[in-house]
């Protein structure tokens, strides 16, 4: 009833609607700019990826991707929504990447064949919204985008493949509450 009457607003983070409102069949132009503000990098969605279901390893640990769209420079864009942050998000954001990352290794090579290289794997973006997030990003409340990419202490520069990319939307509430949007990227 209070949705109705205006009392409350519609819960965005819902799958649902938030599958709805950046949906890449009816609405590609939204995912794309907010993954190419994200990324900071012009981005082009080529298709999106069945939302397959895997069990990692043998356990019986499933995993269900929320949003899985391939870019057009071949890499892979994993959108993940959490509405409470898990006790260990590190952990369960590197189970998703290699989930990811694995399910490209899988289809690139089933598609080259003889001719697959691993140059033919390209990076895989891990994106998590958190609606609430754990402790950890509560030390570092001036922040509100974390970006991780694996980097050698030698500085060697190999291509790792995995990027991660998580947003604690509370603390970007409170980081812009009472405060003048500055950027598109704060717009969203």
């Amino acid at each position: 009833m209070d949705f109705c009457t205006g009392a409350r607003g519609v819960k965005m983070l819902y799958d649902s609607f938030f599958k709805e409102i950046f949906s890449s069949e009816y609405h590609p132009e939204r995912l794309e700019e907010i993954l190419s503000l994200i990324l900071k990098r012009k981005v082009r969605i080529c298709q999106v990826l069945p939302n397959d279901s895997v069990r990692i390893a043998d356990e019986q640990s499933l995993l269900i991707t929320d949003m899985l769209v391939e870019l057009d420079d071949g890499s892979l864009a994993n959108i993940e929504i959490q509405k409470i942050g898990y006790a260990f998000p590190g952990q369960r954001v590197a189970c998703y990447s290699a989930d990811t990352l694995l399910r490209q290794y899988k289809r690139v090579k089933s598609e080259r064949k003889n001719k697959f290289t691993y140059r033919d794997i390209k990076t895989v973006y891990t994106i998590v919204f958190f609606e609430k997030s754990t402790q950890e990003f509560h030390l570092l409340k001036e922040h509100y985008i974390h970006k991780s990419k694996q980097v050698f202490d030698t500085m060697l520069q190999l291509e790792t493949l995995q990027e991660y990319i998580l947003i604690p939307l509370d603390i970007f509430k409170e980081n812009m509450h009472n405060k003048i949007i500055d950027s598109e990227l704060e717009a969203y």
